[in-house]
């Protein structure tokens, strides 16, 4: 049975139970869960500081060494859609296995690469085994867990899908300084093998089970869309406008997916069941996935750029400087499943927007105590949002329609992710250009964050729909048994 949005049933009910106890099974499952999705987050921002060493290390230009960069978020994007029918057919531990061992042994060929080729081949190998981790983790997590005990486990969850990112600039800047870029890559390996080891004791290695025919339609048309407009996104960033190969890829992509929808709502079995955007409270949290990763990792490009280009400061200063908006997200992990789903999400993307004010008055000599105490308060903005979004989602479908809603969810963060960032390239870049001084570049990118802001507010639109469907299922008068029913699920 399913639970509406943000009803009593989840744990931030107003009236809801003692919080129901960690099993030992989900107790175990969360923490190899964990392992595998700081790699795979932490990998999607590492990489980033070593480019410029790699410019001068391999004598390549920016337009091929942006690719290792790209390799990895389009084999990322490409394999994500089809962790549902492969977990249900192989079993999501053995899948999860798979996935981290593939990702380890290509952080290896990544370390090892003595040529750019090889080392963007090795990312794209990179990817597939990252992109399958966090679909296929959380499959096995909310198999372990009641309802009502998702809003705490997405608190837990949070740690990797927020932390991670933020601190790779300074991980990677600290490696690459103190050691050589490879470094990076070498340090994903003992992590890696852990993780395995782990999952191979703590997990149960289920068999799988009948999972019907792969819809190969399906999934070339959600790939190639995919990945068609992550690439085109990634080059339109690059290129700092609207290019031949950025519209070819995204005209391309975006006739896939409409394709691709086309072709799900008409199949028997679709690779991933689009009609679950018939419900109102999974089709708002989707969108504010959408959006949220939009402004989040967007955004996160924009500071430590200001750092380096306005301020002067090193590799491994702008990284550490970003530390505070992982602290503020720590912060706000106990307090994400504490109201109900849709109430914390619209105040958390409330607190988002409002400290996102203060960036769009950036001048050249700032104080950086002021921007850590509000880069601070915007983690826990960010923690306070999108986690109980993802977790109204969750709520929402029965446990059998997880495999089909966890690579949706997914997707739609990253590709939110690409699209914030491409865009506020653009923006910054042309800012850029026309100003020189560092008083003239802060005010550029003043202008970035006007957009942050909007993208903000925008998801603070679908938080409103969450908040007003879960203060309407807590009138109902069969709230109590909704209650119940949600408990013992």
């Amino acid at each position: 049975m399913s639970v509406p949005v943000g009803s009593p049933g989840g744990a931030g009910g107003t009236n809801a139970a003692p919080a129901e106890p960690f099993s030992p099974a989900l107790r175990r499952a969360v923490g190899v869960v964990m392992i595998g999705a700081s790699l795979s987050f932490l990998d999607t921002t590492i990489v980033n500081v070593a480019v410029h060493t790699l410019l001068a290390d391999f004598h390549a230009g920016l337009d091929t060494v942006q690719w290792v960069v790209t390799a990895y978020l389009l084999a990322l994007a490409a394999v994500i859609p089809a962790t549902g029918w492969a977990a249900r057919r192989f079993g999501a531990a053995r899948l999860y296995v798979a996935a981290l061992a593939v990702f380890t042994v290509a952080s290896v060929l990544c370390a090892c690469s003595q040529n750019v080729g090889m080392l963007i081949a090795s990312r794209a190998l990179q990817g597939i085994g990252g992109g399958a981790i966090m679909p296929v983790g959380t499959m096995i997590w909310t198999a372990r867990s009641s309802k009502a005990q998702i809003g705490r486990v997405m608190g837990l969850i949070a740690i990797p899908i927020i932390l991670a990112p933020t601190l790779g600039p300074a991980i990677g800047g600290l490696l690459i300084e103190g050691m050589d870029w490879r470094a990076i890559f070498w340090l994903n390996v003992p992590f890696g093998v852990a993780g395995v080891v782990l999952a191979l004791r703590l997990l149960p290695m289920d068999k799988g089970g009948e999972a019907g025919g792969l819809d190969v339609a399906g999934l070339i048309l959600a790939s190639a869309g995919i990945v068609g407009v992550t690439y085109g996104l990634t080059e339109l960033g690059t290129a700092a406008g609207p290019d031949t190969a950025a519209v070819i890829g995204l005209v391309a992509g975006g006739s896939a997916l409409a394709g691709f929808v086309a072709h799900a709502l008409r199949a028997r079995r679709p690779l991933l069941d689009l009609r679950l955007y018939g419900s109102q409270g999974f089709t708002a949290a989707s969108i504010a996935t959408f959006a949220l990763g939009a402004a989040n990792y967007g955004g996160m490009i924009l500071m430590p750029l200001y750092f380096q280009t306005v301020r002067g400061e090193s590799v491994v200063v702008a990284g550490l400087l970003l530390a505070p908006t992982g602290l503020g997200a720590l912060l706000a992990a106990p307090f994400t499943d504490r109201w109900g789903a849709g109430i914390t999400a619209f105040s958390g993307a409330a607190v988002l927007a409002v400290s996102t004010v203060p960036f769009v008055f950036l001048s050249a000599t700032t104080s950086y105590v002021l921007l850590c105490l509000v880069m601070v308060v915007r983690g826990i903005g960010f923690g306070l949002s999108i986690i109980p979004v993802m977790t109204a989602a969750y709520r929402t479908v029965p446990p059998d329609k997880i495999p089909d809603a966890t690579p949706q969810l997914n997707v739609l963060q990253r590709v939110g992710g690409a699209i914030g960032t491409a865009a506020l390239t653009v923006v910054l870049t042309h800012q850029l250009r026309h100003h020189s001084t560092p008083g003239e570049q802060a005010d550029g990118f003043g202008t970035a964050f006007l957009w942050v802001l909007a993208i903000t507010i925008a998801a603070a639109l679908p938080a409103v729909l969450l908040a007003w469907t879960e203060t309407r299922a807590r009138r109902r008068p069969d709230a109590p048994k909704l209650r119940k029913a949600a408990d013992v699920q």
